[in-house]
């Protein structure tokens, strides 16, 4: 099925993502740590662990950093406690956010939050507001001009929900949330490398922005991101370059 072009979007998300290396590594060094803490050390019975530890690996973590995470949410190491915090909200023209939190200060984190919000034109809903516009599932991204059919049948058959093209040529793999981890090897091995593979939200519609709309959605999500406590920021806007 064909989509929303969202090459260029990938593309400086992957950007910023290298140019906020240090911030990455800390968000990543919390979501071993939560992942050791519920599910245990054993990469192989643990999908939520596994696929941190393969994000650290993407990132060039040094594998001390990993260890060292994984021992600190199994008590091996002393560190602070992290709880996992969910805040939804609206964006300039209602659009649709969610931000995902680690934090070990609750009271500091929601002021943070709100305070991004109402300052660049956003506004905090409250739970369940915007959560169901979002299906929880696994992405990989391929870039225009890979073979489509194959990949299709190759995805399918390693147990992908379904591919859909954009208007670019690029392709996007959907999978359930835990399948991600396997399905991206079976791919590899097959010959197709993602551009991008992670759990998220994935907005069931899409709002395109341009212009200065587009220039204020930016900087609100820009303003979320750049908060310590901050793990992922997803939303339904489209920032459509100019």
């Amino acid at each position: 099925m064909a989509g929303h072009s969202k090459w260029a979007n990938i593309k400086h998300k992957k950007a910023a993502t290298d140019a906020k290396r240090g911030k990455v590594w800390t968000r990543l060094i919390k979501e071993i740590t939560v992942a050791a803490r519920m599910g245990g050390a054993d990469i192989g019975a643990n999908p939520r662990l596994r696929l941190a530890v393969d994000k650290a690996a993407d990132a060039n973590m040094p594998k001390d950093n990993v260890t060292r995470a994984i021992q600190r949410g199994t008590g091996g190491l002393d560190g602070a406690n992290y709880e996992e915090i969910r805040y939804e909200g609206y964006g300039i023209n209602g659009a649709a956010i969610i931000v995902d939190c680690m934090t070990d200060n609750r009271v500091r984190t929601v002021a943070e939050v709100r305070h991004a919000f109402s300052k660049f034109g956003g506004n905090m809903g409250t739970e369940g507001s915007v959560a169901f516009l979002f299906k929880h599932c696994g992405q990989l991204f391929y870039a225009p001009g890979t073979d489509e059919d194959t990949l299709m049948e190759a995805a399918l058959e390693a147990g992908a929900e379904d591919v859909i093209t954009d208007d670019e040529g690029g392709l996007e793999v959907i999978c359930g949330p835990h399948d991600l981890t396997d399905i991206r090897e079976k791919l590899e091995k097959a010959g197709f490398k993602p551009e991008l593979a992670e759990v998220t939200m994935k907005p069931a519609t899409e709002t395109v922005f341009t212009g200065d709309d587009a220039l204020k959605m930016q900087k609100l999500l820009d303003a979320l991101e750049n908060l310590d406590d901050v793990q992922e920021v997803y939303t339904n806007a489209v920032i459509e370059e100019e």
